[in-house]
């Protein structure tokens, strides 16, 4: 699923349901199964399958496996010379990788295709993105426009804090949504940043392009930013 919105030089590496959960706890380094050894049984098995898909990807790079450990704000530290990102929901975890002569950042988020708790949606969108959205619902009805204004909002601040090491708030991105013409469960958004954007090779960025899909009762985001501007 997260594969088909990244480019070719991305390695994807996905776990759908319990799927190797209790090898990937098993197999979680001393560092990493100390981090949630007070968590709860989910929060546990969750940490370990994204960490597995990492590891997975790390071999399908050729790059030795190694522990994920959390950095700054707790975004996950990679092998030099990787950029990368890890998203889990209930049942769902992945984790995509590349090499940064690839790209400058990456940046991926799953969530259930379910509407958002009430409330949520007026504390993470602009009145712009808002009235899109009621636009988007009225001519697409089957899809959760709130949720995925919310995931791919996500996607973007992850592909955001390695480029600046800056929090970036819901309301400093403008999101437009665009949804192909012929698969009704696909499609594009553009997040213009409302804040000065991050200066890669030279360029300063004032927007992300993403992509997003929705299959077996999911939703799924990703926005990979290019090196230079090309």
């Amino acid at each position: 699923m997260i594969e088909e919105l990244l480019p070719p030089s991305v390695v994807a590496v996905e776990a759908y349901g319990d799927e190797g959960a209790e090898d990937a706890e098993g197999g979680l380094y001393p560092q990493e199964a100390a981090l949630v050894a007070r968590a709860v049984a989910k929060r546990r098995r969750e940490f370990a399958v994204v960490r597995s898909c990492a590891r997975r990807a790390m071999e399908k790079l050729g790059v030795p496996q190694q522990p994920v450990l959390p950095g700054e704000r707790g975004a996950p530290r990679w092998p030099d010379g990787l950029v990368g990102s890890m998203t889990h929901c209930d049942g769902y975890g992945a984790a995509t990788l590349a090499r940064a002569t690839d790209l400058a950042s990456l940046g991926i988020d799953a969530e259930p295709h379910q509407a958002l708790p009430e409330g949520v949606l007026a504390a993470v969108s602009l009145p712009t993105e808002a009235e899109r959205l009621g636009r988007l619902s009225a001519d697409r009805p089957e899809i959760h426009w709130d949720r995925l204004l919310f995931s791919a909002k996500e996607a973007v601040y992850k592909a955001w804090f390695p480029l600046t090491g800056l929090w970036l708030e819901f309301t400093e991105a403008e999101l437009d949504f665009r949804a192909e013409p012929v698969d009704r469960l696909r499609g594009t958004f553009r997040a213009r940043l409302l804040v000065p954007g991050p200066v890669v090779d030279g360029h300063r960025l004032d927007h992300f392009e993403g992509r997003w899909t929705v299959q077996r009762g999911l939703m799924a985001t990703a926005v990979a930013v290019p090196p230079a501007r090309r």
